[in-house]
């Protein structure tokens, strides 16, 4: 990486240069050069993986769906999801504490097995990525729509959308300080929302006691399920919820001490956003007057009914208007990783385009072209998916999902391949004797999550097949390109080398 012509940083406290010294000296023997400002401090951090997570989004727009097949048990699936997804995590933060580089899961693969692992890995992960953002942006335009009071249409979908993902574009081109900034202020909004629907429906709007959580009143049988084929389906929500704390790593050169920072900041993310989550999706179930309308879909929002009737029409637009604050900053964050990835992908000349799409601002400190890539593809695929189908929305999470746990799953594989070979995790934060342990829970809860995620459903051809088809179109293309052109090939960058010489060199992080 070439060195920055930006002008010279101002003075910083004589404690945080030091960690800024010792961040780029650590990131020099890693073989890069970092042209980002480390100004994004802890909080920053983890309200970027908060709200790229983020419990509200995850919740509302999956809530309907879930109940419909799994009825109240749904709420089981965001417990088990948040245990097996926090395992991920702690594999992850062993990671990215020895090799804090921008990108996230590319990087990461790349020194723990090899090139081409890593290729595949940053190519499923970028699409998924991707995928996500055009998910989050789609699923706010109900709100937008019941905020403005018109007709939610496939073209005001579309249109809610794209003018979504430009606001949260023009966002992270202000810099890495601007998008802390908002962060933390979706953060503080979202959980201060959750905090007061969740609190106010459970002392005051409850219909049902806690025994209900054990029962699914039939749903699966009214969409011609098992039981545990509706509880399996039902657990779209979380499934969909707990993933975002990987984006505390994917800006890893803009944070200050990250082998500290970024592992305690993933793990927060989980606890705080696990707890919003559950908070939530009990206060909601437990405030529904009538599960068979839900079941039956005569109740088709019940998110939004339930607002509008506890919270009368001007409470729940006021509601609303945080919620809407949540999908942006849920967007925003999204963008962010985004565009990370897609530029330590380039800057090692390991896609087309690499010149592009490596360039850096040194008056943003930002990669400008990988943010306006990560705003336009994701604004092309509502396009294509909302002109092809009503049921978009749901594909676009379930294949976005998938994509996002095959990424996450070929790390933990890397990770216990490196472990094989005789990788000793080095960075400020370990797991020791229980690193190992963990790694194989983590993969067997991935494995079991993907095939979950991918199962076919339902009675259409596209509804039973539509995530398995383009898992294999994204990775086939993949393939096919890496088999043609090598780009893996293209960087003399280190990789495959984290069990050579490794060994604990400083003392591990407190959790």
């Amino acid at each position: 990486m070439s060195p920055s012509s930006a002008a010279p940083p101002a003075p910083v406290p004589a404690g945080h240069a030091e960690h800024l010294d010792d961040d780029a000296a650590h990131l020099a023997a890693l073989g890069y050069e970092s042209r980002f400002k480390r100004n994004m401090g802890f909080w920053e951090n983890f309200s970027l993986g908060f709200t790229y997570l983020s419990p509200v989004v995850g919740v509302y727009s999956t809530f309907a769906v879930s109940f419909m097949v799994g009825g109240p048990t749904l709420i089981w699936s965001i417990l088990i999801a948040g245990i097996g997804q926090l395992l991920v995590s702690l594999v992850f933060a062993e990671v990215v504490a020895q090799y804090p580089v921008a990108g996230g899961v590319y990087p990461w693969a790349r020194r723990l097995v090899g090139r081409r692992w890593a290729w595949l890995t940053g190519w499923i992960y970028g699409w998924a990525l991707l995928a996500t953002v055009a998910s989050v942006s789609t699923g706010a335009a109900g709100f937008v729509a019941y905020l403005f009071g018109f007709e939610a249409t496939r073209t005001t979908a579309v249109l809610v959308a794209t003018g979504l993902m430009l606001l949260a574009y023009a966002v992270n081109l202000s810099g890495t300080k601007m998008l802390g900034r908002v962060a933390i202020l979706g953060f503080v909004a979202e959980l201060a929302g959750a905090l007061f629907v969740g609190v106010w429906l459970l002392l005051f709007e409850r219909h049902h006691d806690l025994g209900v959580f054990f029962h699914e009143f039939g749903a699966s049988a009214a969409n011609g399920m098992s039981v545990t084929g509706g509880f399996l389906a039902a657990s779209l929500t979380g499934l969909y919820l707990f993933y975002g704390f990987e984006a505390c790593g994917d800006v890893a050169e803009e944070v200050p001490n990250p082998g500290v920072a970024i592992p305690k900041a993933m793990r927060r993310t989980i606890y705080v956003g696990g707890f919003a989550a559950l908070l939530v999706t009990a206060a909601m179930v437990l405030a529904q007057p009538d599960f068979r309308a839900i079941i039956t879909g005569q109740n088709a929002d019940p998110i939004t009914a339930t607002l509008e009737t506890v919270f009368g029409t001007g409470g729940a637009k006021a509601i609303v208007v945080i919620v809407l604050l949540s999908f942006l900053s849920c967007v925003l964050s999204l963008q962010a990783a985004a565009s990370r990835l897609i530029y330590s992908y380039a800057r090692d000349h390991m896609v087309f385009a690499s010149h592009a799409l490596s360039r850096f601002s040194d008056r943003l400190h930002v990669p400008p072209v990988a943010l306006t890539v990560a705003a336009t593809v994701p604004a092309l695929i509502v396009l294509v998916a909302e002109v092809i189908s009503e049921n978009a929305l749901a594909r676009v999470i379930a294949f976005a999902s998938v994509g996002i746990y095959l990424a996450f799953q070929m790390v933990v594989i890397a990770a216990l391949v490196a472990r094989r070979r005789g990788w000793v995790p080095s960075g400020k934060y370990r797991l020791g004797r229980w690193g190992l342990p963990v790694n194989i829970a983590a993969l067997t809860y991935g494995v079991l999550a993907i095939v979950n995620l991918a199962w076919p459903r339902g009675e259409a051809f596209a509804d039973r097949w539509s995530v398995l088809l383009g898992c294999a179109l994204i990775i086939g293309a993949g393939l096919l390109y890496m088999g043609l052109r090598r780009p893996y090939t293209r960087s003399d960058a280190a990789h495959g080398d984290a069990h050579v010489g490794t060994g604990p060199m400083e003392e591990p992080a407190r959790a």
